[in-house]
């Protein structure tokens, strides 16, 4: 089956969200979902720097990742850890499959089921993207040292449980 023509991800309109000298921000310096959101946007244009024409967005990024290190992932467990539907889960898995990155195999244990691996090709994307993502990634983070990174990343985790 040949892919479908798609154009590029890019994101919509998505610019830092500077702080302007001046301004008072009332409530909004007191909400962590203010302070949330501004980061996840540098965050955000940062993937996007570091997967430039590469066609994933961060949720097939996540979903590449985790299908490599659990290689036989169901794609209703895949759905849960991205917080979609099973019906996205194959959606996604399509997508994957029709770019020669995911297979689909039998399940040795229950032959009813299908797991999802990476391709040869599969992997190799994962590597490349993953190399660039960390760096921007802690390129994007130095502003924290070391602990302060570990504390953000503990107390994140935390928020979202």
């Amino acid at each position: 089956m040949t892919p479908k023509p798609t154009a590029p991800y890019r994101p919509r309109t998505l610019a830092p969200m500077q702080r302007v000298a001046g301004l008072d921000y009332g409530v909004l310096d007191e909400l962590l979902g203010y302070a949330l959101r501004r980061a996840q946007v540098a965050m955000f244009l940062a993937f996007h720097a570091a997967t430039r024409g590469q066609d994933i967005t961060p949720p097939r990024f996540t979903a590449l990742v985790i299908v490599g290190a659990n290689p036989g992932i169901s794609q209703t467990a895949l759905g849960n850890v991205l917080g979609i539907a099973r019906s996205g889960a194959m959606v996604l898995t399509d997508w994957f499959q029709a770019r020669g990155l995911i297979a689909r195999r039998r399940a040795p244990d229950d032959r009813r089921a299908w797991g999802l691996h990476l391709t040869a090709r599969g992997e190799r994307m994962v590597r490349s993207m993953t190399r660039k993502v960390v760096a921007l990634d802690r390129r994007r983070a130095a502003v924290l040292n070391g602990e302060e990174r570990r504390q953000l990343l503990s107390l994140l985790n935390k928020l979202a449980a």
